[in-house]
């Protein structure tokens, strides 16, 4: 027993001296706390030290291992970093360069890198990932990244997971993808890859995810799909360019469960294959070319949450198999050419919360004296185009969970949408509605007429009563909507001048159409208090006066159109509701898909005057400026050639003068520009997309302008009669110059031969 505190003591004192050299070991790698508060001390600097907290735990003093944001292995190296978020340009003015990630580069033992949503610009470091070699795990999503990807990146084949997510990368996909032989996750979306998918990608039989949404990519999609047979999530959505059939090998996919090729070129039926992916939770192939019935076997897909085949050319009638899918909660049907009877079926699914049928060319038909009781719980509902007639039905009151009331739809509650644009209701006296936040409504092009209601849920973000018969002021307390995004009031009649109901919207609108609503007025210099709007449409109205040059003073117009974070998230509107904005969009009124990332400027087929402002040129996220049929003179501006975003430039039926600006060369997007019925003269620029402007009809009734695009030569590249007699007269002293001084030439040179021959001749005699 008294040998225990000697024991202790000893234990003890081995225990400190264990510590004592063991836990140095453990601690960061001194070269890699340097390379860490290198880092730290660039975004420092950038943003101001007595600002800049986010790495406020990065301290000299202690363990980098014990910081925010850092992980170190059993060893100490410093294995994971996960900077997403902390590099955020403090003012949108301040771009922050991809060379900020320079001391990141010395740290070799990270296995998992996050440098998402940091907006960086320029391109990928080309030499600093192939430094690290051990990573599994690269998230570089939401930057500016620009360029191609480096071939020092194909390099990491460790890799399992690569996110390059919402940059602006560019090129064509190569083979060089096939070097990920162990990848799990690969995501390119939004992005301008072109061209087809390399065949080598599907090689990548370890494919778990594959993201390619919103690039340029194209061309047919290839059976080869077929191998990659681990895939769960395949997303080739939005904005792509893939056509012809949906190969059946898709159907080898068995272990899919989220499947979208929604926007695209795809035609022909829904390949009978998809009937093998059996645990498919989300089937999305809106937005294509489809033909033929929806096959009754998707009433065998029964876990399918979400089906989406909207804006198709499917024909036929709703499968009544589909009553089967026990598990559905979204179906979206509409803007096909599906026919017959609505079937009541549909509102017994008790999973089902969304329900859009109807729209653009469908043929179903809405029995009015069907009798309805639902037992499913819809928050979401579209049935344009349904014929439906009179008051809004009754049994919508019995949805469930949706409250109950009598002969109305005034104490509906927990609603966040409701769609019944495109029928024929009628009435003066629209029900009060109690909805959630987020609300969205959409009354369009039926026969309601009156006052503009003034009881709107406050919690409204998008409210479409446009193509009515609603008439008289605006309701004072719209700015009680202070969620509002979207304000659709077109082709209904508003009392008023546009300065003094400036005042009644939200600050929160983003797009506000106001297109043929009797406005009067002029364009107010406080324009820019509408501080969030991206798309402002006051054409065809009677506004008189001037453009302001305060309008270029709008924040989301003026944002560059390369660099700011708009072309990424702007706003938090829904894809498919967007869809039914209508708007003049080249020349023509269309219903534009991904209107998210849209910024347009109408005012067109006004009595607006004056000379354009050349503050109009900061506005460079513009991808659309109509300020057609007016009567504005002046030049066009120089300034214009800032724009750099813009793809529509309509400036026709005014009283411009002078020539088009060579500027205009420099607008790399630009694929119309319509000047016509002007007093525009000179010459037409040519070089960059100015040389692709050849439609007569966006020139014609300007007398005096001349160029290629037009083929009309140009004073200056004819020659003139004076140069051409000068030219003559020219040619012909050289002429005779030549013949006096070439004859005696000619003439003693003969004579000199002819000597040489006789004496040779001669010399043979003898």
């Amino acid at each position: 027993m008294a040998s225990t505190p000697v024991l202790n003591l000893m234990l003890s004192i081995f225990l400190i001296l264990t510590s004592i050299i063991i836990f140095p070991s453990f601690s960061c790698p001194i070269h890699q706390k340097h390379a860490l508060l290198d880092f730290k001390s660039t975004l420092t600097a950038i943003y101001n030290s007595t600002q800049y907290v986010e790495l406020d735990s990065w301290n000299p003093a202690s363990d980098c291992c014990y910081w925010r944001r850092v992980n170190c292995s059993g060893t100490g190296s410093v294995t994971k970093l996960q900077l997403s978020g902390v590099a955020i340009p403090p003012i949108d003015s301040v771009l922050i360069s991809s060379e900020i990630l320079s001391p990141i580069f010395r740290i070799r033992s990270l296995e998992l890198l996050d440098i998402s949503w940091n907006y960086l610009i320029g391109e990928i470091p080309r030499d600093g990932f192939g430094n690290l070699t051990k990573l599994l795990h690269l998230d570089m999503g939401v930057n500016n990244f620009n360029g191609s990807i480096p071939n020092q990146l194909f390099q990491l084949t460790n890799l399992r997971y690569l996110d390059m997510t919402a940059n602006n990368l560019e090129g064509k996909l190569g083979p060089e993808l096939g070097s990920f032989r162990k990848l799990t996750t690969l995501r390119l979306s939004y992005n301008g890859f072109q061209g087809p998918i390399p065949a080598q990608l599907f090689e990548l039989e370890s494919l778990r995810d594959l993201y390619l949404s919103g690039n340029n990519l194209g061309g047919h999609l290839s059976p080869e799909i077929g191998k990659l047979r681990n895939l769960e999530s395949l997303v080739l959505d939005q904005v792509n360019f893939f056509r012809g059939k949906i190969p059946e090998e898709i159907g080898n996919l068995t272990k899919l469960r989220y499947l979208s090729l929604q926007d695209n070129s795809f035609s022909g039926g829904i390949p009978s294959s998809i009937a093998n992916l059996t645990k498919l939770e989300s089937l999305d192939l809106s937005v294509n070319s489809l033909s033929l019935e929806i096959p009754t076997f998707i009433g065998r897909l029964t876990n399918l949450t979400s089906v989406h085949l909207l804006s198709n050319q499917l024909t036929g009638p709703i499968p009544s198999s589909m009553q089967n899918m026990s598990k559905l909660e979204s179906l979206y049907l509409d803007d096909n050419m599906l026919d017959g009877e609505i079937p009541t079926w549909l509102f017994k699914i008790r999973t089902l919360t969304e329900l859009e049928i109807g729209g653009k060319g469908s043929k179903l038909i809405w029995n009015n004296t069907t009798k309805v009781v639902p037992r499913c719980s819809l928050i979401r509902i579209s049935m344009c185009s349904c014929g439906i007639s009179g008051q809004i039905p009754e049994w919508i009151s019995s949805l469930k969970d949706l409250g109950l009331i009598p002969k109305s739809i005034s104490n509906i509650t927990g609603l966040v949408l409701l769609d019944l644009s495109r029928n024929r209701f009628s009435g003066d006296n629209l029900p009060v509605l109690k909805a959630r936040d987020n609300f969205f409504l959409d009354l369009s092009d039926n026969d309601f007429s009156g006052k503009i209601p003034m009881n709107f849920p406050e919690g409204t973000e998008m409210l479409y009563i446009g193509g009515n018969k609603f008439s008289g002021s605006l309701p004072s307390n719209l700015t009680k909507l202070v969620n509002l995004i979207v304000l659709d009031l077109r082709n209904n009649i508003i009392t008023g001048n546009l300065e003094d109901i400036l005042h009644h919207f939200p600050t929160s609108l983003e797009i506000l159409v106001l297109r043929n609503t009797s406005l009067n007025g002029f364009i107010p210099t406080n324009i820019s208090m509408c501080s969030s709007l991206r798309i402002l449409d006051l054409s065809r109205n009677n506004l008189t006066g001037s453009i302001p040059r305060q309008m270029a003073n709008l924040p989301m117009m003026n944002m560059s159109a390369s660099s700011t974070r708009i072309s990424h998230f702007i706003g938090t509107l829904n894809a498919d509701t967007l869809q039914n904005l209508i708007v003049n969009w080249k020349s023509s009124s269309q219903r534009l898909r991904n209107l998210r990332f849209f910024v347009l400027l109408d005012l067109s087929g006004n009595n607006i005057s004056g000379e354009i402002p050349a503050s109009l040129g900061n506005l460079k996220a513009l991808k659309q400026l109509n300020i057609s049929h007016n009567k504005i003179s002046g030049n066009i501006p120089q300034s214009f050639g800032n724009l750099e975003g813009i793809e529509s430039l309509d400036v026709s039926h005014n009283e411009l003068s002078g020539s088009i600006p060579q500027s205009l060369d420099q607008l790399g997007q630009l694929s119309v520009l319509d000047v016509s019925y002007n007093m525009l003269t000179g010459k037409i620029p040519r070089g960059g997309q100015m040389d692709t402007m050849n439609e007569l009809k966006y020139f014609q009734n300007n007398s005096g302008l001349c160029g290629m695009q037009i083929k009309i030569e140009c004073p200056e590249d004819i020659p003139s009669s004076k140069g051409r007699v000068e030219e003559e007269e020219d040619l012909s002293r050289i002429f005779w110059q030549g013949t006096w001084i070439g004859f005696p030439i000619g003439f003693f040179s003969t004579i000199l031969i002819m000597s040489y021959l006789l004496n040779f001749i001669q010399l043979f005699k003898f």
